[in-house]
């Protein structure tokens, strides 16, 4: 609905894009709690389909899209421009304004800016597309799901296992359920970047080992599953999020920006959620020619909310060579979850850490990791005064004359609403997943 509200595409192509709806996924954990949440990531998309619309709309509006080209490197001139050399024998190099980097967190850009720094976290995932699964059960998805505690790998650390499974081909609207026997199932996992962590290809035979627990109706993996995809990656996190420019004339977006949360696989959810922050604040500071990295770096500023999400990957995880009850990540996660419950499911929405689990967490994360916590969630309620205040500001800063002056305001302004979650409309949003049989 994000892209349909700003014209990205038509209601019929998100329509079109959608593939597979069910009811809503459950979240359990090992410890006995279980809850089903109706109308969360409950639908597939085709990003085949969505991504064939996107262009053809970019292509109505004169956009050239320019496939299966290498991007070699950038050359920025402060005054003049930036020149992108595309390699594959081209002898003149395409000119810009303004390069919109969207190439993820393996985006070429980042990774020389973050050179030599290490990932404050990694989320590593591995999965199957595959069919064999019972027809029957094949109807809801699994948000978050545990069935074991946290796992020993001696010398590679300890780490607690979750479980995600959406079904696949079941139509839309509950038409058609029962008959797709074809199902998504991930397996991952939170840790740092510590170079004696497991390999994925260790991970990728603990899947294969722990699929029939998870999926009783799979008793011997290599028999009994027709394997359609095989998925294998980790995705690195930084506290230094979003990332400010390093250089003008570029600006990161999206994964590349480090603006999802370090709980996410990132990708769909970190641009659409900030596309109409970002659509807007791109035009004006083309418009005002405010394309110097410290104009663009208002459009990547801080986020208090984004700080705060950290608490929760590090609660979630193990330090290497730290001794924890192996119940901890389950017990800490039923806690929370108990306590969305009591707030309703709009309140439970923004539910953060059980004030009466805090001091597990605490002994768990560590004293700076909790006071960090703390200082984000006090910029949290900070910004939601300040962005109280933004209507009474608005008619100031619409009257500034200095456009680099107003510039900087608005973007301030949109920073105090994102940065304290006010951005976010449950009533304009669904949340989706990804629907592997046409990826």
């Amino acid at each position: 609905m994000e892209l349909v509200h700003l014209g990205v595409i038509s209601e019929q192509d998100a329509e079109d894009a959608v593939t597979t709806e069910f009811q809503g996924c459950r979240s359990a954990f090992d410890n006995g709690y279980e809850r089903f949440s109706k109308d969360v990531l409950n639908l597939g998309v085709s990003p085949f389909i969505l991504i064939e619309r996107v262009a053809a709309r970019f292509k109505s509006l004169g956009g050239t899209v320019i496939e299966q080209t290498p991007l070699r490197g950038i050359v920025v001139s402060e005054l003049n421009g930036a020149a992108l050399d595309l390699g594959n024998g081209r002898k003149q190099p395409i000119t810009t304004r303004l390069v919109i980097d969207s190439m993820g967190n393996a985006s070429p850009i980042t990774r020389q800016q973050r050179y030599g720094v290490k990932p404050d976290g990694i989320c590593a995932v591995v999965g199957t597309c595959a069919g064999g699964y019972d027809k029957e059960t094949n109807v809801i998805g699994d948000i978050i799901y545990t069935n074991s505690q946290i796992t020993d790998k001696q010398e590679n650390g300890k780490m607690q296992y979750f479980w995600e499974a959406f079904p696949v081909g079941i139509g839309r609207n509950g038409k058609q359920p029962g008959t797709s026997d074809v199902k998504t199932t991930y397996m991952f996992t939170y840790m740092d970047a510590d170079a004696n962590r497991p390999s994925l290809e260790s991970f990728m035979e603990d899947y294969w080992d722990q699929l029939p627990q998870y999926q009783p109706s799979i008793k011997d993996p290599e028999h009994d599953l027709d394997v359609q995809r095989v998925l294998f990656a980790f995705f690195p996190t930084y506290k230094d999020s979003p990332l400010k420019p390093q250089w003008s004339r570029i600006l990161a977006v999206g994964d590349a920006s480090g603006v999802q949360s370090p709980l996410s696989f990132g990708g769909f959810g970190a641009l659409t959620r900030h596309l109409g922050r970002l659509s807007s604040a791109i035009s004006e500071a083309l418009e005002n020619d405010c394309l110097h990295k410290d104009d663009l770096g208002h459009i990547n500023a801080y986020m208090p909310n984004l700080g705060a999400a950290w608490i929760f990957q590090n609660a979630m995880s193990v330090r290497m060579g730290q001794n924890v009850d192996p119940k901890f990540v389950n017990n800490f996660l039923a806690s929370n979850f108990k306590k969305m419950d009591k707030m309703g499911p709009l309140d439970g929405l923004a539910g953060g850490v059980d004030p009466f689990f805090l001091p597990q967490i605490a002994n768990h994360v560590g004293m700076a990791t909790t006071v960090d916590y703390l200082g984000h969630v006090g910029m949290m309620n900070l910004y939601s005064a300040l962005d109280g205040l933004s209507p009474t500001i608005q008619p100031y800063v619409n009257k500034m004359t200095d456009p680099r002056t107003k510039f900087q305001w608005k973007r301030k302004m949109e920073a105090w609403k994102i940065g304290s979650g006010k951005d976010y409309s449950t009533t304009s949003r669904k949340s989706i997943s990804i629907d592997n049989e046409n990826k």
